[in-house]
């Protein structure tokens, strides 16, 4: 087992990669789909259920475990793998995109974000500094700099301000990260929706130098059309021999584009929280299971899904637990959809090794929209 963090290159399709990242905790094979461990749990699954849908990667949040139980608990008690059982490699955000969105009464300086705790209302505050120790502690095996995140739309001043900040955050946060060997630190890439704030964010960031780099910025509210926009252009500007991980993306369709476009690394809660409120992904699109016409329907979400949920359920099945509020209802929909993702992550490495990207995407967009098979 390698001790170094590495990423190698293994095969190219127009833009899309497909490679492998080596970290002391295994492999990683890209394009890889992260699922979100928020609270050190991906919701409604076991740590081997999650590993058995093909994930390599699990992500956790820095501002949910700082408030709850505390990172100096989860350190005492063995780190963030053990405390989980999860023994693979574990992404940690810097806990930026979460002041933004969740946290109450947020004041934002150059030292860092003071703000209130939308569990208690006690105070904390999180700075570049506060952001590695706290990752550090955790023990995840790629930490992100802790930078601010202005939500879309907002004025080209404004995301330039705030992209200069993060740059300078992001230089902070490499000096406090230091020399950890085995553990990768990845800075993350700011500048809305315009290509010269894109530019000097990553000159600012190779300059400074990382593991990996992030897109950051995206998939807050601008738009699929916006956000291709940039994935057009900004992929370009990070170095081609590090991974490039695209925050908060996303449905299906946004992941494909996002692979066509040179992305290696995604995260999104969707699989899980759709699971939890009824929804399913298929190779079809969605299927609402609470909808009334699968309640007499025999037939599999998928037929040609091997989950446990389309071998061994119906969808009448899946429809009267999700009305009964039973708790394997989210439990089946989430194992569903988090396989349905790693499958199309492994579809996508194979068309881009066999050089087929393109058939691929043409069949996936044909499938999507034919839509979910008739009634019966």
């Amino acid at each position: 087992m390698s001790e170094r963090f590495h990423f190698s290159l293994q095969a190219t399709d127009g833009q899309a990669r497909a490679g492998t990242i080596h970290t002391p905790r295994g492999e990683i094979r890209t394009p890889a789909f992260m699922p979100v461990g928020t609270a050190a749990t991906v919701k409604a699954m076991l740590p081997e259920s999650v590993r058995a849908t093909g994930a390599d990667i699990l992500l956790g949040n820095t501002y949910h475990l700082m408030l709850r139980p505390g990172a100096e608990r989860i350190a005492r008690l063995g780190g963030l793998h053990r405390f989980m059982n999860w023994d693979r490699p574990i992404l940690t955000d810097s806990g930026g995109f979460q002041v933004m969105s969740l946290a109450a009464l947020r004041k934002l300086t150059e030292d860092g974000v003071t703000f209130s705790s939308h569990i208690d209302g006690s105070k904390h505050m999180l700075s570049p500094e506060t952001s590695m120790e706290i990752q550090r502690l955790l023990g995840s095996d790629i930490v992100m700099c802790f930078d601010e995140c202005p939500a879309l739309p907002a004025t080209e001043e404004a995301v330039a301000r705030s992209m200069r900040l993060s740059m300078r955050w992001a230089q902070r946060s490499r000096d406090a990260f230091g020399d950890r060997p085995g553990h990768a630190l990845f800075g993350i890439m700011q500048g809305g929706v315009t290509p010269e704030l894109r530019e000097e964010s990553a000159e600012a960031l190779r300059a400074i130098g990382f593991d990996g780099y992030a897109i950051g910025g995206l998939a807050v509210g601008e738009g699929q059309e916006a956000m291709f926009g940039v994935l057009d252009y900004a992929p370009g500007f990070l170095p081609a021999d590090k991974p490039r991980y695209l925050m908060g993306v996303g449905k299906p369709d946004d992941v494909v584009g996002a692979v066509q476009r040179g992305v290696d690394m995604m995260d999104c809660v969707l699989p899980s929280r759709s699971g939890r409120t009824g929804q399913a992904w298929t190779r079809r699109g969605q299927v609402n299971v609470k909808n009334a016409r699968h309640a007499d329907d025999p037939r599999p979400l998928d037929e040609h899904c091997t989950c446990p949920a389309c071998t061994g359920y119906s969808r009448a099945y899946l429809h009267h637990v999700f009305r009964a509020g039973e708790m394997i209802s989210g439990m089946l929909l989430t194992w569903h959809n988090l396989h349905y993702f790693q499958e199309l992550m492994a579809g996508l490495r194979s068309a881009i090794a066999q050089g087929r990207l393109d058939e691929f995407v043409a069949d996936f967009h044909a499938q999507r929209a034919e839509g979910d098979i008739p009634p019966l």
